[in-house]
């Protein structure tokens, strides 16, 4: 068994100044810095995301869920009046393990009252450049990429015209899926690697059917999401968006993630009643990111392994 940390203490004293590089960037911004619970009575009903659950302990009437992002309780936050917004947060997620993955990992989210998710990506991008530097940044739409990428258009392709490109270039097997599995396996493996060498780059206005709790909007007679992912050489270290608050919409996206869950043979989760009553009552306009990061220090430090920059990593715990 070894017991010895799995990063080297340089790279402790560079998360140490990390932290403390984040703080004095909001600090300096009059953005507030706040907690929330980890252990939630909710977990969320997205499919592709996964989070551990906690079902014994004396003070617990019903099982608990290790929160994923400490998202929907910041919405709450919010719609009682904080105004802007960051934590610092641990998050868990379970199946998420590798090189770039692990189960408990640390999380910066903020959100921006008043702003909309272009506004946010140049906060976005100032804050990752205070971190590690100048930086050339670069802002696409994700039907551009794909267009230059791979040839085809994101937004009208066909399923199966996704699958013939995925395997012109990459051994599928026999794998299947819906339009979402087979666009997000292009921007994976094929149109991830060509961002590595533009430093900072900006994916914008995803597919409507990505849109997750992100607003929609119709531009070029397709409805797209007001959504946006930031690769730093080519590595994906962010996730933000313009911010749904209709509660209604949210709610029916909520029903239709379980629907999904069902169709795929997962369990369904209950939905966030707190979160849908502070829709209700009316959260102000804004926009929110979540950062990765360990991801960032793998950037400032120049590690490529997850493991590298992580006290104990999860096999050491």
């Amino acid at each position: 068994m070894n017991w010895r940390p799995s990063a080297a203490i340089e790279e402790l004293r560079a998360r140490a100044g990390l932290l403390a590089r984040i703080r004095a960037f909001f600090a300096s911004r009059d953005v507030l810095e706040v907690e929330t619970p980890l252990l939630c009575s909710r977990g969320v009903t997205d499919p592709a995301i996964e989070p551990l659950c906690v079902d014994r302990g004396n003070s617990l009437g019903a099982p608990r869920f290790l929160q994923t992002s400490p998202e929907y309780a910041m919405k709450r936050l919010l719609a009682a009046g904080s105004g802007p917004i960051y934590q610092l947060a641990r998050a868990f997620r379970d199946g998420e393990a590798g090189s770039r993955h692990n189960p408990e990992f640390s999380l910066l989210e903020w959100y921006r009252p008043g702003l909309d998710h272009h506004q946010l990506m140049t906060e976005v991008a100032e804050l990752v450049t205070h971190c590690l530097g100048p930086q050339s940044v670069e802002y696409h739409t994700y039907r551009d990429l794909f267009r230059a990428e791979l040839g085809l258009d994101p937004l009208t392709a066909t399923v199966n015209q996704l699958q013939d490109r995925a395997r012109e270039s990459l051994d599928v097997g026999s794998l299947s899926g819906d339009r979402d599995m087979w666009l997000d396996l292009l921007m994976s493996h094929l149109v991830e690697p060509a961002l590595a060498d533009r430093g900072l780059c900006f994916v914008y206005d995803y597919p409507a059917s990505q849109a997750a709790l992100a607003r929609v909007e119709e531009k070029e007679g397709q409805f797209v999401a007001q959504r946006f992912e930031l690769y730093v050489r080519g590595m994906e270290i962010a996730n933000g968006y313009c911010e749904l608050t209709d509660a209604s919409e949210q709610r029916r996206r909520f029903v239709a993630d379980n629907r999904r869950r069902s169709d795929c043979g997962q369990a369904q989760r209950p939905l966030d009643e707190w979160l849908l009553s502070a829709l209700e009552s009316g959260m102000p306009a804004c926009s929110g990111v979540a950062l990765g990061v360990d991801r960032l220090l793998m950037l400032a430090t120049g590690k490529t392994d997850i493991r590298q920059v992580l006290a104990f990593d999860w096999a050491r715990c």
